[in-house]
């Protein structure tokens, strides 16, 4: 254990990419190494700059002293690469993290069938339910759900594993002490008590719109396939983490939408470059049954009806409705003759009209913190330049004259 300061020493020093990271430690052995190392031998590593290595200098404990007694204070557990408890199937691909901060109980993810569900956070009714159902399918015979924990499909699937009795393990982008999204403060408490919370980022670090894509490869890393139920083709996370399974050497899987759905366009494209059809959870299982036969059972069994489903699209249709009544009318406003703060300004262009978004895609939109994007939304749907859906969805009421 005294090893260990060393590793969220080098994990917790700002600047540094995982891949410097991984550099130091392919040269040095251990952080302590690292830790001891002098100038001349840090300034031979390859790949590292005459900053980067600057900030090996910094040996400071007063973060690292920090970050360990949060931990225990949370009872957050750390792994490093060189633990027995790492997946193996996670430390092979190209960049794995060098730490990990765990919450909950992780499974032997190298004796599990993992497999990774992904999709937009702007799901329709249907993606919702096809999640569900999935998530469900899954852990009903026998796999371990990976997912992030946003709203829409990420959430739905893991809904799905947990009404089904499954292990979930998800990875966050953001300290795991740090909720977000709010409303989802619920399914956190029921994955670190019945699976895992994951993340590479020390307790008290805010999401931020760079993480998430960094945090894919953790997701694909740790499952043999990755689902895609729903994405649209630009700005799609789920597409990013599907490509970046397809890089690891993982199986990629897709729901088929249809030929008109937005949000269906990014998996109906998978299905034609190669990705595996799904409309079932057998779909994916049968391809690990011959390897995993005590893992995997073909069961049959009814998936229960989606909770809520009929009453949450009467609600979207009844928003949608409005909606359009609502845009025939909107004001037009310049941002610059009104009493914004930058903030409120950048989050203002950031909404839009037509289509909610949750909050936690305004945040890596507009490249602020959590907490300055939530003041600023408060703030705009006090004054009416923006609206409040159900599900902390947001949309802007005005034009933009610039």
């Amino acid at each position: 254990m005294s090893s260990l300061k060393y590793w969220v020493w080098l994990s917790a020093l700002d600047g540094l990419t995982n891949l410097n990271r991984l550099r130091l430690l392919a040269q040095f052995g251990t952080p302590e190494s690292v830790f001891y190392a002098s100038s001349e031998e840090i300034s031979r590593v390859e790949g590292l700059s005459r900053a980067q290595a600057a900030l090996l200098e910094n040996k400071s404990m007063n973060e690292t002293e920090r970050i360990l007694g949060e931990c225990e204070r949370l009872g957050l557990r750390i792994l490093t690469l060189q633990d027995a408890e790492y997946p193996a199937r996670l430390r092979n691909i190209f960049d794995p993290p060098v730490l990990l901060y765990c919450k909950g109980r992780l499974p032997a993810v190298d004796e599990e069938v993992c497999i990774a569900m992904v999709g937009t956070r702007s799901a329709t009714p249907y993606g919702i339910r096809s999640a569900e159902e999935l998530g469900y399918g899954l852990a009903k015979q026998g796999a371990v759900v990976v997912s992030g924990i946003a709203e829409g499909i990420d959430a739905a699937a893991i809904r799905g594993a947990l009404r089904a009795g499954g292990k979930v393990i998800s990875v966050l982008g953001c300290g795991i002490d740090v909720i977000y999204p709010a409303e989802n403060a619920y399914l956190y408490k029921d994955v670190g008590v019945t699976g895992a919370l994951l993340s590479e980022y020390a307790p008290g670090t805010e999401p931020h719109k760079s993480h998430f894509p960094i945090r894919n490869r953790i997701i694909a890393g740790l499952a043999l396939g990755t689902v895609v139920v729903e994405a649209p083709l630009r700005r799609s996370g789920a597409l990013n983490t599907a490509h970046t399974a397809l890089e690891q050497g993982r199986d990629v899987f897709a729901v088929p939408g249809g030929i008109d759905a937005e949000m269906s366009r990014g998996c109906n494209r998978l299905i034609r470059e190669g990705a595996a059809l799904v409309t079932e959870a057998w779909d994916v299982l049968r391809e690990y049954q011959a390897v995993y036969p005590q893992k995997v059972t073909a069961k049959h069994f009814e998936t229960p009806k989606v909770l809520g489903y009929e009453a949450r699209q009467r609600r979207t249709e009844q928003e949608q409705q409005r909606r359009e009544e609502q845009k025939k009318s909107l004001r037009t406003i310049d941002p610059a003759k009104e009493s914004l703060s930058d903030d409120q300004a950048a989050v203002l262009r950031v909404l839009s009209t037509e289509e909610a978004m949750q909050a936690d895609e305004v945040i890596e939109r507009a490249e602020l913190t959590a907490r300055r994007v939530l003041s600023a939304l408060t703030v705009l749907v006090m004054d009416g330049f923006a609206e409040e859906e159900s599900g902390k969805r947001f949309r802007r009421t005005v034009e933009l004259a610039d």
